[in-house]
């Protein structure tokens, strides 16, 4: 039995999330389909975390155990032909000791959240970005962005159905900046709640229409409830990008 590690990329669109869902495709489930196609065995696919509907990824971290004696190189070669036409990529694959695990080994999750900023509609970036067509406020959207950075209890952006012990998290980094005409919401840390990503970025496109101030987002947070929440950011504009792990990153 060998473990390997890999690196994914997908698009969100055509999936209920990562995990299997009785209700639709998943990620996990085609990724798992490609495995079998490909050695014949009944494999689980272990990632770094979860995604909900219309989630991508750049580089989600997995792991699978396979028996057949497979290099890793051949093994990425062939689940990838399986794979297609589905929009799901390995981008890589390599051995990893039997005690490393894609989830409970990581230390560090990334996310990058997309904002469009244009009054035009979406032509190539449809499903990928989320579009506000007044002009956005980054820097500041960004200087409230530092009041959640650090330990808090982050119960207001948190999903009713988050299913996480506890709502407090530490919160490593939030930036904001503007490209062009798009807005880029870059966030760190150990783990994230259920939505997290995705309200704070709501909350910060409040800020950044005039609609509130950093001192409303403050007291967004304070209030420890949803009901506080300006608005859940929709999924399309959300990117898994990076897991960190104490021997390397991807």
């Amino acid at each position: 039995m060998t473990r390997f590690a890999l690196t994914i990329e997908f698009d969100g669109g055509p999936f209920m999330g990562w995990q299997w869902q009785d209700h639709g495709p998943s990620v996990q489930g085609t990724i798992e389909e490609a495995i079998f196609k490909t050695t014949g065995e009944k494999t689980l696919v272990y990632s770094a975390g979860r995604t909900d509907a219309g989630v991508h990824a750049l580089g989600m971290r997995a792991h699978v155990d396979v028996e057949k004696p497979l290099a890793a190189f051949r093994l990425m070669e062939a689940i990838n032909a399986h794979l297609r036409p589905h929009p799901v990529a390995i981008l890589a694959c390599e051995e990893v000791a039997a005690d490393w695990h894609a989830r409970y080994s990581c230390i560090g999750r990334a996310y990058e959240y997309r904002i469009c900023n244009r009054r035009a509609s979406l032509t190539l970036e449809k499903g990928r970005v989320w579009r506000v067509g007044p002009e956005l406020d980054a820097a500041a959207m960004h200087e409230a962005a530092q009041l959640l950075v650090g330990l808090h209890d982050f119960t207001t952006f948190r999903s009713t159905a988050c299913q996480s012990a506890s709502p407090v998290k530490t919160l490593d980094r939030l930036t904001v900046r503007r490209k062009g005409d798009h807005i880029i919401v870059e966030t760190a840390a150990l783990s994230f709640l259920h939505h997290q990503v995705r309200s704070m970025v709501g909350c910060l496109a409040a800020v950044g229409l005039g609609r509130w101030t950093a001192n409303d987002l403050l007291a967004a947070l304070e209030a420890r409830n949803r009901s506080a929440l300006a608005e859940n950011a929709p999924p399309e504009g959300l990117y898994f990008v990076r897991a960190v792990y104490p021997e390397f990153t991807a």
